[in-house]
């Protein structure tokens, strides 16, 4: 029998103006230079006696983490905030209640936030079905969405577990070259309660005329006193297609938005065979109405038991009633509220939270399980993001970042500063992935967000402590989006593949 395989390695992506400084951090350090060196020039001790303690004051600001920010970036964070709340930007009001605009007599979109850009388009499947492309025509993305299951990991044995994660990693890897067209792909899952509305409908319409009656009351008493505490997992794929990497294949297929739907709809028939492999089984490619339910629900979570019930209802023969799903225009909640550090959507509240630190030590496939545990007072969403990048672009990210390890160490032993061991270990780990990459492994960046929601405002930070608690447990570093709370439920909460920012200066 194989020998489980553990797993480590995951590098921190450092972004900044000038290594770890940010733009408004180099300034600082810079003013601060400059004002330290202007008593020299004056040949001055009172001057000294101002200035110094203002350069002092700036390189603290500067090079200070609090929370693992520093105070410019706090700094920008409060004044984006505080200005959101001041042109009543925090709040968003959606149908009737909406405002109107004065050119217009549109009602605004019915989506808040940085998703009020996006488009739910409607493109054949190439089955005879239809399916939900989400297009964000400024990322210039075009997104499908999948609902899928697994097996599972824990109760498999090693060498099936082993060969679903190396296949999960053969279907990243694939994507990992210069000229595929899909630039992200992202996991959501999301734990629900389930009433058993769609369990007790399945049973009905199963159920033999002539089953003995001791039976049926059985089952019926099992399924009502079952289905309040059951939970449900749904687990969503989303493959994005960038319109400007897939720019010719586009032309090719008629040019536009019809012409990219139909290069990611061939897009997600070549990739059937790797999640096959991978152990994915594809239930189905989300409708605009499906789409649109499951945004609805993350927003709203009492709508999920009504839309359970409805879609059920919409299996029986004879239904004259609304198809499954939600009308794409109803998709956003009719009310939202950002606060500082919560976000109000509904009759639901929602906390945000970032990975800022994976697992350090080797840990195992499984290692994410404590995160999605079913919990009565609170429902979890986690988001998984990968980029693939190109053999060229990941040369030079993993070249730059393993000279600035070694420049690092050089200019630490040059002047007789004790090295420390987190030195030599992220020097070897850059190593190391620079060498596994020119043995033709794939490198993506990755981010995990986290969001938990409660119905009820009491149970809320018990929910946020228990959290944090797995993800700790889990060897995970979690940091609260403070300011950023819409967005971060957007890119949690949501399986539409946002939170990963665009690659700046640095790494």
């Amino acid at each position: 029998m194989s020998q489980p395989v553990s797993y480590s390695g995951w590098q921190s992506e450092k972004s900044g103006f000038m290594g770890r400084l940010s733009g408004p951090g180099f300034a600082m350090v810079a003013t601060a230079s400059m004002i330290a060196l202007l008593p020299l020039h004056l040949g001055s001790w009172r001057a000294a006696l101002v200035c110094v303690p203002i350069s002092l004051v700036l390189v603290l600001l500067a090079l200070g983490r609090v929370m693992g920010l520093s105070a410019d970036e706090w700094i920008f964070l409060a004044v984006r905030h505080q200005i959101a709340v001041a042109k009543k930007q925090n709040l968003f009001l959606s149908g009737a209640f909406a405002p109107r605009s004065h050119r217009t007599s549109e009602q605004p979109m019915d989506l808040p936030g940085v998703l009020a850009r996006l488009r739910i388009l409607n493109a054949p499947d190439g089955l005879g079905g239809q399916l939900g492309i989400v297009h964000d025509p400024v990322a210039g993305t075009y997104t499908a969405i999948t609902r899928v299951t697994f097996p599972g990991l824990a109760l498999v044995d090693t060498t099936r577990q082993n060969s679903r994660v190396a296949s999960w990693a053969g279907l990243l890897r694939a994507y990992c070259t210069e000229d595929s067209p899909v630039v992200r792909i992202a996991v959501h899952q999301r734990c629900l309660p389930d009433d058993g509305a769609a369990l007790r409908s399945w049973t009905a319409r199963h159920l033999a005329p002539d089953a003995p009656a001791a039976a049926v009351t059985a089952l019926s008493e099992v399924l009502e006193g079952a289905g309040p505490a059951a939970t449900t997992r749904e687990t969503y794929l989303s493959v994005s297609l960038s319109a400007a990497r897939a720019r010719l294949a586009i032309k090719g297929a008629g040019g536009g938005q019809v012409g990219a739907a139909a290069v990611l709809v061939r897009e997600l028939h070549a990739m059937q065979g790797a999640l096959s492999g991978a152990g994915l089984r594809t239930t189905e490619w989300l409708s605009p109405r499906a789409v649109a339910a499951t945004i609805r629900t993350a927003y709203d979570p009492d709508a999920h038991m009504t839309l359970a019930a409805q879609d059920a209802a919409a299996q029986e023969p004879g239904w004259e009633g609304a198809p499954p799903g939600v009308d794409p225009a109803l998709a956003g909640p009719a009310a939202a509220d950002t606060t500082w550090g919560v976000y109000q959507h509904d009759g639901a509240w929602t906390v945000s939270y970032q990975v800022r630190t994976w697992p350090q030590a080797y840990v195992y496939a499984t290692f994410l399980q404590p995160l999605l545990r079913p919990r009565l007072n609170a429902r979890r969403s986690m988001s998984l993001v990968y980029e693939t990048l190109g053999p060229r672009r990941a040369r030079q990210d993993l070249a730059r970042e393993r000279a600035k390890r070694s420049s690092a160490r050089h200019l630490r032993s040059k002047t007789g500063r004790d090295e420390s061991e987190d030195e030599r270990r992220e020097e070897q780990r850059a190593r190391t992935q620079d060498a596994a990459r020119a043995a033709g492994q794939g490198v993506v960046r990755m981010t995990g967000l986290l969001a938990v929601t409660v119905t009820d405002i009491a149970e809320l930070e018990t929910a946020c402590a228990e959290l944090q608690a797995d993800a700790a447990a889990a060897g995970l570093v979690l940091r609260r989006m403070w300011g950023a709370q819409d967005a971060g439920f957007a890119a949690a909460a949501l399986p539409l593949a946002q939170g990963l920012p665009d690659r700046r200066m640095g790494f």
